[in-house]
């Protein structure tokens, strides 16, 4: 039976624990969302709560097991598909016997569902209702993907005392076997960049390649972008006889989490090659897999495997989410930060989702507290920062680093150091100290911050799941990381799982601010700001190829403002809002056009 999806959104991976079990808590409404599986420790504890919770056996994987990383990612997402299943059959029951149970759901499927139109038409016919809905419901309703994501880079080598461990049981690597064991049938989301050792590392898995009937039992989701991105990451896998499923472009700046900027490539023109060249990357894909899998002895497709390109990051409006999907083709769009809003669909402490329900415009910021070196949005006054700060105004700067996920700094210590730790922020503070004469105080105080500003993310973006659930939180006190896009800034209020998927679909909009910018508007704002940061934080000599990628960066932004601007003069979309769209792209592009790039190889 072939599956049709209900709804054109998903939920993407948010933080460690903001959708560490949201498929329990959406998937019977077919709404697919994102699993991270970074934190095995977090995911243990999870599986603890949830057995308990749902009266299943539950025998605990300690770190004394072989493989325990691995075990307690299988173990917890076979726990998840068994929740869902049942908690899917319970809910087709209860659509079978209740009508007003019906028409609800129906009110949470978008206008353009084939399956929403079934439902009305036998609303409507009444005669032999219950068992013709039940029959039509057998065959048309299933449960959205239970998918799990993995930061590609996020690959630590493991040591049992100073020994090495092989290389399948470095991080990511045992990540994907817990899931590759595992009972889904769904698919994993690969982000932050190629990682062609774990690229490798899928072939030892059957479930990844076709069957003797073209299916995959699992799927891999690249999250790109940018289309040459795309290209080389698809043809890489490809020819291991790997299949890419689904492209998942997510926007640079204009998004949740860690913010990797292109090189000024705007959504809208990124989307728009998309859309031309699709048939140019389903074509290479497919001819380098036959010759991957005919060179393996294995089964291949004649024909090419389907291929999705779905859109996230910073959409807000029901007119968005409608124009992404027509002006691009796209198979989903993604809504992240606003559901964090939504008790039913993520996991969130009371005092964290406060401060966000409070928080503005200028609360939302684009940081350098990941330990990863990589700009990341985030937000003032959380818990982390203020137990962050006490340490630091306490001469005990830095964190006591129990997860070690991102100890990934060989600077001190081959095994790897967090540059959010303790230990690496003793060293380097005690070398800055020791440079103090040579330095201003401005220069001393800026170098300081650099150091201390990092955050522990591995603790502060796992423990919304612990304070909400009441499991207690061992060790130094961390408080809350939270990570949402600058979007969420236009959201004020908690909403419930049918108010915020009617704002989606129907336009019932839960916004209660009239300031809001276009999804591009404030995307081509971010870059804007990124690029002007961007230049005037340089100090020292300026190399010809650092010039060279500034204007480049510079040129793409100003053919990207070209290119909306000839979008929007044709589209029959935000007619409303028109004017001020285009004037806001005036505006930005005045801006852009006032920023200098320096020509000389100094900058004074």
């Amino acid at each position: 039976m072939t599956k049709k999806n209900m709804h054109t959104f998903h939920i993407p991976v948010m933080g460690l624990a903001y959708t560490i079990d949201s498929p329990i808590r959406v998937a019977q409404y077919g709404i697919s969302s994102v699993i991270a599986l970074a934190d095995d420790d977090l995911i243990e504890k999870m599986r603890n709560f949830y057995s308990t919770k749902f009266n299943i056996p539950y025998e605990e994987i300690t770190q004394k097991f072989h493989d325990y990383r691995a075990q307690r990612i299988t173990s917890y997402l076979n726990l998840v598909d068994k929740i869902v299943q049942e908690k899917f059959e319970s809910f087709k029951t209860e659509l079978t016997e209740s009508k007003t149970a019906l028409e609800n759901f129906i009110s949470m499927l978008p206008n353009t569902s084939d399956i929403k139109k079934g439902f009305q038409n036998l609303l409507d016919d009444g005669i032999s209702f219950k068992e013709n809905i039940k029959n039509y419901i057998e065959s048309h309703l299933f449960p959205g993907e239970i998918d799990v994501n993995i930061m590609t880079k996020l690959d630590k080598d493991n040591f049992i005392k100073n020994e090495q461990l092989p290389i399948e049981f470095n991080d990511a690597h045992a990540a994907l076997r817990g899931f590759a064991n595992s009972n889904l049938e769904s698919s994993v989301v690969l982000s932050a960049g190629m990682n062609p050792r774990l690229y490798s590392y899928f072939e030892n898995f059957k479930d990844f390649f076709p069957n003797e009937n073209n299916e995959l039992k699992k799927k891999i989701i690249l999250k790109v972008s940018d289309f040459r991105s795309a290209m080389i990451q698809g043809n890489f896998l490809a020819k291991k006889g790997l299949w890419v499923s689904e492209y998942r472009i997510e926007s640079g700046l204009n998004c949740g989490g860690h913010a990797f900027a292109t090189d000024g490539l705007l959504l809208g023109t990124i989307l728009e090659e998309f859309k031309e060249k699709k048939e140019q990357l389903v074509q290479s894909a497919h001819e380098l897999m036959i010759k991957a899998l005919q060179l393996k002895n294995q089964h291949y497709p004649e024909t090419p495997l389907k291929i999705k390109v779905t859109v996230q990051g910073g959409v807000g409006t029901s007119a968005e989410h409608e124009f992404l999907l027509d002006q691009y083709n796209v198979d989903s769009v993604g809504w992240g930060s606003p559901f964090l809003l939504v008790p039913e669909a993520t996991s969130v402490d009371k005092e964290t989702r406060k401060l966000l329900m409070n928080a503005k415009e200028d609360d939302f910021y684009l940081s350098n507290i990941s330990p990863l070196g990589v700009p990341f949005n985030t937000l003032k006054g959380t818990s982390n920062e203020f137990f962050k700060q006490k340490r630091i105004q306490e001469n005990k700067a830095g964190s006591s680093c129990p997860k070690k996920f991102l100890a990934l700094s060989k600077e001190y210590d081959s095994h790897g150091i967090c540059t959010a730790s303790k230990k690496y922020q003793d060293i380097k503070l005690e070398e800055l100290e020791s440079m103090k004469d040579a330095l201003s105080a401005k220069e001393f105080e800026k170098q300081q911050i650099k150091i201390t500003e990092k955050s522990c993310l591995c603790v502060g973006l796992a423990n919304a799941s612990y304070l909400e659930n009441n499991i207690k939180i061992k060790g130094q006190s961390q408080g809350v990381v939270i990570c949402p896009g600058p979007n969420l800034a236009y959201f004020d209020q908690e909403v419930t799982l049918k108010e915020m998927v009617q704002h989606i679909y129907l336009g019932k909009s839960v916004i209660r601010t009239n300031d809001r910018p276009h999804i591009f508007v404030k995307e081509l704002k971010m870059y804007v700001d990124y690029f002007r940061n961007e230049i005037q934080s340089v100090a020292g000599e300026l190399s010809t190829a650092q010039i060279k990628k500034w204007n480049t960066f510079k040129t793409n932004l100003l053919e990207g403002i070209d290119y909306y601007q000839q979008l929007f003069s044709n589209s029959f979309y935000f007619k409303n809002d028109m004017q001020k769209i285009k004037n806001d792209f005036d505006m930005y592009k005045l801006e852009l056009m006032e920023i200098k790039i320096p020509e000389n190889k100094y900058i004074v």
